[in-house]
């Protein structure tokens, strides 16, 4: 199986993107119109987070989010199977000057990169572009057989620092203080241990504090990298280092975390992780949001 998924996304890979994105477009479609649990926990996320948004808005953000994720799933074809300069010609950076000098100084730093679906295409430009190894925390598929690959694929660079979650924060917070540069993806629901009930698009979120908790143990500035799909590739925004962060308050600086995240969410919300049950886990006394939900308007 594993080599008939890497022939197939070798041989998507030597199609023009334009193809490629339209393959994905009618992926998109058949897995909206077929994955009815899916689309459930999608409209659910959306109708929650947009409650200004109408029953027929939130049906299309739902159909473009799943074209859109289809699409992302199919663009790992390139990034991980073509040639690097085909791969660099289709990722486009962002930023301030500033930003960019904060980005590749040679200090600790967490790159905070929310889930949205292009989050590989800016993993692999932050390995790319970094002149010594990016750390990230890699947290393993449900299929070995997508675990190896997926792997593979985010380490195609070679330039990656791979940890994993169930070795714990020690090496973590020693390799920060020794300059490296952390990618982190906190924006998701871990479940209720070590997580706070913080507000996330207006709705209390089981939210891992692992953004505040690290900079403030490895002494790191922390930079937001945003990649949005465009129709020539990725682009990956970066912004400035957060002043007065970390605080001593782990709450305010999770909220601000989620705030944060918000205003890019808005600014394209089809594109944002919505796949992923983000409300899953409830306070104490409080029904889940999935089951039974009713998409009203």
């Amino acid at each position: 199986m594993k080599a008939v998924l890497m022939v197939i996304m070798r041989l998507l890979s030597l199609m023009p993107l334009r193809g490629i994105r339209v393959l994905g477009h009618v992926l998109g479609g058949l897995l909206w119109g077929l994955m009815s649990s899916r689309k459930h926990i999608v409209q659910t996320n959306l109708s929650l987070c947009f409650p200004d948004k109408s029953r027929e808005e939130i049906k299309q953000l739902t159909r473009a989010h799943f074209v859109q994720f289809a699409q992302s799933l199919l663009d790992r074809s390139w990034l991980w199977h073509a040639p690097l300069s085909v791969v660099e010609a289709r990722l486009k950076w962002l930023g301030t000057p500033t930003a960019f000098s904060q980005l590749d100084a040679e200090t600790p730093k967490i790159i905070l990169a929310p889930h949205f679906v292009g989050l590989d295409a800016g993993g692999l430009a932050l390995t790319l572009r970094a002149s010594k190894p990016v750390a990230f925390i890699f947290v393993p598929q449900h299929s070995k057989l997508i675990d190896e690959w997926v792997n593979q694929g985010r380490q195609r660079t070679g330039n990656v620092k791979p940890y994993f979650r169930h070795q714990g924060v020690k090496q973590i917070m020693s390799g920060l203080r020794q300059g490296e540069m952390l990618h982190l993806s906190p924006d998701m629901d871990f479940g209720p241990q070590e997580s706070l009930f913080v507000p996330f698009m207006g709705v209390a979120a089981a939210t891992v504090p692992s953004l505040s908790r690290f900079a403030r143990l490895g002494r790191a500035q922390v930079l937001t990298l945003v990649t949005r799909m465009t129709p020539q590739g990725y682009e990956i925004t970066v912004e400035e280092a957060w002043d007065n962060f970390p605080t001593d308050n782990l709450f305010d600086d999770t909220l601000r975390m989620n705030t944060e995240l918000a205003t890019y969410i808005r600014s394209t919300p089809s594109q944002y992780y919505w796949v992923h049950k983000r409300f899953k886990t409830r306070p104490e006394g409080e029904a889940s949001v999935y089951k039974n939900a009713v998409i009203s308007r």
